[in-house]
């Protein structure tokens, strides 16, 4: 398994496409610019199977409608935001002046529960990780030692908890019982800015060393 991830958006969210050498490939949070996207898959020759959400604000969501249509493939997301998708003032594009409202069809599968998926021929641990939103959920995958997070933990910070659904106690205790229990080498591909690790988080992270942890 291999992973890119391509800044779309006009937040410039961080998407990131897992593929393998037989050219399948799922999309977590395709945020925008589907044409930029588009065109990295086809310089690489992969086919999506699967759009895969790790929650529904509007910079996360942008182009799902465009790839679900150009590849025919299904849509993942929490219960929890199950209306998101269709719902600008849930998704927040209709909270913000200068945002196109986004108001597209709803998913095609929820998640549920956490624990081992499979998701377009790719398994992982799926960890539900509210707080920034209700229906915010991470996907680990353990040999490549990689959590790909949405908005919880960034390098030195953690995700807002402003928008609708969010709750600041939620967020920590889910970084403490969820995040931090990974081991220290494995990397946070979150849906802002660079890449970090649990380990560096747990030494410099100012929100989790403020809370004791």
């Amino acid at each position: 398994m291999e992973w890119k991830r391509i800044s779309l958006g006009p937040l410039q969210t961080n998407g990131f496409i897992i593929y393998n050498k037989n050219k399948e490939a799922l999309m977590i949070d395709p945020g925008g610019e589907e044409e930029k996207l588009f065109d990295w898959l086809n310089q690489e020759q992969l086919t999506l199977s699967a759009v895969i959400l790790t929650h529904a604000h509007f910079d996360h969501i942008g182009a799902v409608e465009a790839v679900r249509n150009k590849y025919q493939c299904p849509v993942y997301v929490h219960k929890n935001e199950s209306t998101w998708l269709t719902d600008p003032n849930l998704n927040g594009s209709g909270l913000f002046q200068g945002i196109q409202p986004i108001k597209g069809n709803q998913a095609d599968h929820f998640y549920d529960k956490e624990g081992k998926v499979v998701l377009g021929g790719f398994e992982c641990e799926l960890y539900e990780t509210p707080g920034h939103s209700p229906g915010s959920v991470s996907f680990y995958f353990p040999t490549e030692k990689v959590i790909f997070s949405g908005d919880v933990l960034f390098r030195g910070g953690v995700g807002r908890t402003d928008l609708p659904g969010g709750d600041q106690d939620t967020l920590m205790n889910t970084i403490h019982d969820k995040m931090l229990s990974l081991p220290d080498d494995t990397i946070v591909a979150n849906g802002h800015g660079p890449e970090t690790t649990i380990g560096e988080e747990k030494e410099t992270n100012p929100f989790i060393n403020g809370f004791g942890w």
